[in-house]
């Protein structure tokens, strides 16, 4: 509060030009004395609105201007303002006004556009780029182990044909892979056994060593097997059928795995991309022997992600509706998106002989007694690592009377056993398979080829 008295130098009607000049105005007077209020008048506050609009407006210009709303083709260092082109000052403010306004619609649907293509930013940063490029030599050695599973494959659909034995069969696709990919110990080679599951077998089956089974012509045979290269694997399947009758039930497996590989991406939730797969799988329906089956997606079968020699990375893909939702897909990883199709109850359970085992990833030393599994443990170390393998792979390196040694193991949780996935007897299973890679700006099917 300023007072005002009888001694002051400053008269009074000065002293009232100064509080107007401020915005301030006096109070009745007392005494001879004015009672300064501090607030505003009614003038002040419309002045202060004013100045602060044009505030506004001036910062919402400069905004345009370094944000590059300025139309196309002008340039914005040109004088463009009205009083150049010879309007009043009204005119000029009037027109500011109505450019100002006519600017927000246009913000609003930038950021609508900006929001509805959020994920487009992956395909054209620079930053991106720059990221993929440094692991160009890993996906490179992937590249060339997918070319090789192409080539494998290719040729073995010319050699597999029914009455062929399944032992030889399996031996010459991977001594085919060995050469193509000149294998060298850990450092390239076959990723895991060969899987020629048939029929009601869904997975993990190959021939131990005197197997005399034979492909038959209505059978219904899962080829899956892997490449790799310093331990980047090319996980990917598919399912041979000479009986068209088949041909519904390979159709609905391809189209679901198709489906979960369009559903995958960064960021994609693992539950929305089973979903998706499921809806697709289960839209189709096949007929054998003058009965309708539906489609069934094998509930407790999955893909997964792939890490560097474990193909069993940390997550999981579910192939039907339910589960993982919180879990997302991220750039940098490998994926094996694979979905089996059945004909019975949807879900599978271990029979049969065992021939799949793997060394668990990340074990450390475990104390074993027997000799022989000490010697056993090293040939699979020196041979395989933590990648799969198969009896007739230690058949192969000369391995003998191992079955006691491998027994320890397992029980002493140093390697995991891997039966075979069986439905229902009756039924048949087809199954897909591919390998994806999600690059910063892209994802890649690195195992696609001209058959599937």
């Amino acid at each position: 509060m300023i007072m005002a008295n009888e001694d002051s130098t400053v008269r009074k009607e000065e002293l009232h030009d100064r509080f107007a000049a401020v915005g301030l105005q006096p109070k009745a007077e007392i005494n001879g004395e004015s009672d300064v209020t501090i607030c505003p008048s009614k003038s002040a506050k419309k002045n202060a609105k004013k100045k602060a609009a044009a505030a506004r407006k001036a910062d919402f210009v400069e905004r345009d201007e370094v944000e590059g709303f300025a139309p196309a083709g002008t340039n914005n260092h040109a004088d463009h303002s009205p009083e150049a082109n010879g309007a009043t000052p009204a005119d000029s403010s009037e027109m500011a006004r109505k450019k100002t306004k006519n600017k927000v619609p246009a913000m609003l649907h930038h950021a609508q556009v900006t929001n509805a293509c959020s994920q487009r930013w992956r395909e054209t940063s620079e930053e991106k780029r720059a990221q993929a490029r440094l692991q160009d030599q890993m996906i490179n050695e992937a590249r060339q182990a997918a070319e090789v599973h192409r080539q494998v494959r290719q040729y073995m659909r010319s050699i597999i044909k029914p009455g062929i034995n399944m032992t030889y069969m399996c031996e010459t696709l991977e001594d085919t892979v060995r050469k193509l990919i000149q294998a060298k110990g850990l450092e390239a080679g076959i990723a895991f056994p060969t899987g020629c599951s048939l029929n009601h077998v869904a997975a993990h089956w190959t021939p131990n060593a005197g197997d005399k089974t034979v492909l038959q012509y209505d059978d219904v045979m899962k080829l899956d097997f892997g490449t790799h290269i310093n331990g980047h694997i090319v996980d990917s399947a598919f399912t041979v059928a000479f009986n068209p009758k088949y041909d519904p039930l390979l159709n609905a497996v391809k189209a679901a795995t198709n489906a979960g590989i369009q559903q995958a991406g960064v960021d994609a939730r693992l539950g929305d991309v089973g979903a998706a797969i499921q809806e697709v799988m289960e839209s189709y329906e096949i007929e054998l022997e003058g009965k309708t089956h539906q489609v069934k997606s094998i509930r407790n079968l999955c893909g997964h992600s792939i890490d560097a020699y474990q193909i069993h990375g940390g997550k999981t893909v579910p192939i039907v509706k339910g589960g993982e939702q919180g879990v997302r897909m991220e750039e940098g990883e490998f994926f094996a998106i694979e979905t089996f199709g059945s004909t019975g109850k949807g879900y599978v359970h271990e029979d049969l002989e065992c021939s799949h085992y793997m060394k668990n990833f990340g074990v450390g030393h475990v104390p074993l007694r027997l000799p022989k599994a000490k010697q056993l443990l090293g040939v699979i170390d020196r041979n395989f690592g933590t990648l799969a393998f198969c009896k007739r792979y230690l058949d192969r390196l000369g391995e003998s009377k191992y079955q006691m040694a491998l027994k320890s193991l397992c029980d002493n949780g140093v390697v995991s056993p891997c039966p075979p996935l069986c439905d229902q007897r009756g039924s048949y299973v087809a199954q897909f398979e591919h390998t994806f890679y999600l690059h910063p700006h892209k994802k890649e099917v690195l195992s696609r080829g001209d058959d599937y």
